[in-house]
């Protein structure tokens, strides 16, 4: 009886890891964890993850804690895993929040924001728009689909309860927002170009025409010359973020991955 009530506690306690580390996503990731889903929605995900996953471990050996400071290592332990990998995904989307609101700036149009319910602030126009096209992107190339998979892929690196987090993640969070970074300098870059080379056109005009009411014309033109541009590029911008969705990934998992294989090795803490 005794064994039979140990064997209980030992499916709860590995479901209850699960739940952590799949809340932990849930919480953070793009489409899921967004505020326009209800939180009720978010818990019942995460749940339903968690009661098809926790069967499949109940097999592997399990570390029983020693106090409850062991069991809170354990639980914080598998929610930085899922907040993980769903921070590195949203980290992508706010480079190209950024990008637009470069775009914005530069095109005269910082005073178009609008207020976003997600973020409880206000937003650049152009930020808005790149973060649905990018949200659509997203979720066309059934990304939200591949960060569940990789999110399940963990549990062959890293069991609920082996207490174990993976190495190196200051590295892996510069290198995540320097390719942010990079993603937004690469998508705003023609945009603003055209804008700075239309400012110098207009430069000219107004030594040339001094009596043209420069102001009037530059602010109908710039406003022309981003949505244009925008619309040229938009499509390369989504072929861009779709190409480093899938490496932030697969730079992730390779860092999971790396974690148990430094543990096993003797080389991690």
């Amino acid at each position: 009886m005794a064994a039979l009530l140990q064997l209980q506690l030992d499916k709860i306690l590995i479901f209850t890891l699960v739940l952590t580390r799949m809340s932990g996503l849930v919480l953070s990731a793009p489409v899921f964890g967004t505020r326009d889903v209800p939180l009720n929605v978010r818990a019942l995900f995460a749940f339903a993850m968690a009661a098809l996953v926790a069967p499949t471990q109940w097999h592997l050996p399990l570390e029983e804690p020693a106090g409850t400071l062991h069991f809170l290592i354990f639980v914080g332990a598998e929610l930085l895993i899922g907040l993980t990998l769903g921070l590195g995904i949203t980290i992508l989307f706010s480079g190209l929040q950024v990008a637009g609101t470069m775009i914005g700036r530069v095109g005269g149009l910082a005073l178009s924001n609008v207020f976003d319910p997600t973020l409880r602030g206000e937003v650049s126009l152009h930020s808005q728009l790149l973060n649905y096209v990018t949200l659509a992107v997203f979720v066309a190339i059934g990304g939200h689909r591949m960060l569940v998979a990789a999110t399940l892929d963990t549990f062959s690196a890293l069991p609920p309860g082996s207490g174990l987090i993976p190495v190196g993640l200051g590295e892996m969070a510069t290198e995540l927002v320097a390719q942010s970074f990079a993603l937004g300098l690469r998508a705003s870059a023609p945009i603003v170009t055209a804008l700075l080379l239309s400012t110098l056109v207009l430069g000219i005009i107004s030594r040339t025409l001094p009596q043209l009411n420069i102001l009037a014309v530059g602010f109908g033109l710039n406003s022309m010359m981003t949505m244009l541009t925008m619309a040229v590029t938009i499509a390369a911008i989504a072929y861009l973020f779709q190409n480093q969705v899938e490496h932030v990934l697969d730079m992730m998992g390779a860092a999971i991955a790396g974690a148990t294989q430094r543990v096993a090795s003797g080389l991690g803490p």
